[in-house]
């Protein structure tokens, strides 16, 4: 299963149709198994790398959207963020109307 889930890159119900086991067994497996799900757990970072490979990859062939993608993921401490800026700096507050309760 391991190595159906590797080839997969974590896609557990691929993986499972691969070795004929059902997903929740995969799940008990998961849920049970220490060892197992430190396997399981490291394979996220092998889809996680792909990922990022093909990112790299588009920024390498000039893909203008990866690069921004990448920039606000990962260049937020050179600025390059989008964000809403609100001025809370309030000198006088509205008039409220007299309401009345009897």
């Amino acid at each position: 299963m391991i190595k159906a889930l590797e080839k997969s890159l974590g896609v557990v119900t691929t993986a499972c149709r691969e070795v004929g086991i059902a997903r929740k067994t995969h799940y008990e497996w998961y849920n049970e198994d220490a060892e197992y799900k430190k396997a399981v757990d490291d394979l996220l970072d092998v889809a996680l790398d792909f990922a990022e490979s093909m990112l790299h990859k588009q920024i390498q062939e000039k893909d203008t959207t990866a690069t921004i993608f990448f920039l606000k993921c990962k260049g937020k401490k050179r600025g390059y963020i989008e964000r809403s800026e609100m001025d809370l700096n309030v000198k006088e507050l509205p008039k409220l109307p007299d309401i009345i309760i009897k």
